[in-house]
């Protein structure tokens, strides 16, 4: 079986790496010049780390990344807990990774170099379309290549081939790296976060180290309406300085570190999922196929587990089977999640003033209660619904 991969990212390398060690003929295209990633930290969840162990790249994301035990969240007027989720005891084998995507994507693509796959490079993909032979893929360089009997689109939420019309989410968000600092009273095994209401977050994910660079950083991200991204530009750097350092003073260390526009990266939101995820020899996957909040930490997880469960299918199944049979194995996990994102995010990512009421006093409080704790650690963990039902 012929497969091209479109789309060089976290999905897309863990496809190949799969389908090139099932047998198959795979070739993968990349939009750039060389491979590289885009954005800054993500979390692994434990059924993330299963499949980076099944591809053989755990071993150097876990040197790299930084585990964290805990994600605790505070109101910032009142100091009132309002997330506290236990992976489990520190030093135990749950955890979530915090690492900077461009550690885990170097860890996918050595293995993929040594794997020997194919990357072609310069290609930016434009089109898809099926003949009596197979399915095309067509460039803006102005090539098109085929046919392959299967096309796997892993281009992200961007997707040109992709019809999901996902709906733009109020809220987004800026992310930075920088430096873990030395007089921080933070610890490094947790993500923390501080709110003012849904309206203002602001959050430090320890995300281990960078390629050939040895100091351990961490990913700092401010919550505000995607409306306001450009006037945030128009703002003088300091202001926005003195505002989250108001809203949480132990942040100033990292803070500080930033001291112009540059250093943020600005990230846009969208919800939504294609009803029918693959065609005639195509199948969508990761955020060309499904998009959601970022607020259960679940994106890349979602990529790595789509390209493990669709190249179980294509390894018993021949194509025309192998497709539905992989979205009936992902629809109710990928669903139950999107429903979940769907209906936190707003308590800690919106203009509302009553949600955030019953995130802190009802909410809160009954996540302390026997057995919530426990399904909320399931929940971020990725395994409150089995992954691959029926694999």
């Amino acid at each position: 079986m012929k497969i091209a991969i479109c789309g060089c990212g976290i999905g897309g390398l863990a496809t190949a790496i799969l389908a090139r060690r099932a047998g198959f003929d795979v070739t993968l295209f990349d939009q750039f010049l060389a491979p590289e990633p885009v954005g800054s930290g993500l979390v692994i969840q434990p059924v993330g780390l299963r499949v980076l162990e099944q591809i053989g790249a755990a071993q150097e994301a876990l040197s790299k990344g930084a585990k964290g035990y805990r994600m605790m969240g505070h109101e910032a007027k009142n100091g009132r807990t309002v997330l506290d989720v236990s992976y489990g005891p520190v030093g135990g084998a749950n955890f979530g990774l915090g690492i900077h995507r461009a550690s885990l994507f170097d860890a996918l693509l050595n293995v993929a170099i040594a794997d020997h796959i194919e990357i072609k490079k310069e290609h930016r993909v434009k089109s898809s379309h099926t003949s009596e032979q197979g399915r095309f893929v067509s460039f803006e360089n102005g090539t098109s290549l085929g046919p392959y009997d299967l096309v796997v689109d892993t281009t992200g939420a961007r997707s040109p081939i992709s019809s999901l019309a996902s709906k733009p989410l109020p809220f987004g968000a800026i992310w930075g790296t920088v430096n873990w600092p030395e007089n921080t009273k933070l610890r490094y095994d947790q993500l923390q976060q501080r709110y003012r209401r849904a309206s203002n977050m602001v959050g430090v994910l320890p995300i281990g180290t960078l390629p050939n660079d040895d100091q351990p950083k961490a990913a700092l991200f401010w919550s505000l309406p995607r409306t306001e991204i450009d006037n945030w530009r128009a703002t003088p750097i300091e202001e926005w300085r003195k505002s989250a350092t108001t809203l949480w003073p132990e942040l100033a260390p990292f803070t500080d570190q930033i001291t112009e526009h540059g250093q943020m990266t600005s990230a846009a939101y969208t919800h939504g999922s294609l009803r029918k995820p693959f065609g005639d020899r195509i199948v969508h996957i990761g955020d060309a196929a499904h998009r959601a909040s970022p607020q259960l930490g679940q994106g890349a997880n979602m990529a790595l587990l789509d390209a493990a469960a669709l190249v179980k299918c294509l390894e018993a199944h021949p194509v025309e089977q192998a497709l539905p049979k992989y979205v009936r194995a992902r629809w109710l996990h990928t669903n139950t999640y999107q429903a979940m994102s769907w209906a936190f995010t707003p308590m800690y990512q919106s203009g509302s003033r009553v949600l955030p009421l019953l995130r802190d006093y009802l909410l809160a409080p009954m996540s302390k209660v026997y057995p919530v704790p426990a399904i909320l650690s399931s929940l971020v963990k990725g395994s409150l619904i089995n992954p691959m039902r029926g694999l």
